[in-house]
């Protein structure tokens, strides 16, 4: 039987989530807030900039949207990303953002979950 969206993105999310220490953890938690108040481009480049743990949460969740919305299997990296989500129709865009809050939701909770008292 084939796996909800919902499923999918729990699945995927325990995945990802598989190496995490607490400090992902706590990014995880914080990137729906700086999302809804600076914007999902905004906090993928500060996630690149800032490199390291940031950096890994945001592939993790930048594979997830590619995957879902340009049918792609690896990630293609910051800078496709971006110029994609650059040209991206409003509403296209707007979907991207909606299914990052979605996905985020479940990495927030299987993350924490995942790490062992670190």
């Amino acid at each position: 039987m084939a796996q909800t969206l919902e499923q999918q993105r729990a699945q995927d999310a325990w995945d990802k989530s598989a190496g995490y220490r607490k400090e992902h953890v706590n990014i995880a938690k914080g990137l729906p807030a700086l999302i809804m108040n600076s914007g999902l481009m905004q906090v993928l480049a500060f996630c690149h900039e800032k490199g390291g743990e940031n950096e890994l949460v945001a592939a993790h969740l930048r594979l997830w949207l590619v995957k879902r919305f340009f049918k792609a299997d690896r990630d293609p990296g910051f800078e496709v990303l971006m110029q994609a989500l650059m040209k991206a129709q409003p509403a296209d865009y707007q979907a991207i953002t909606a299914e990052a809050f979605a996905w985020l939701r479940w990495l927030r909770q299987m993350a924490p979950a995942r790490v062992k008292g670190d």
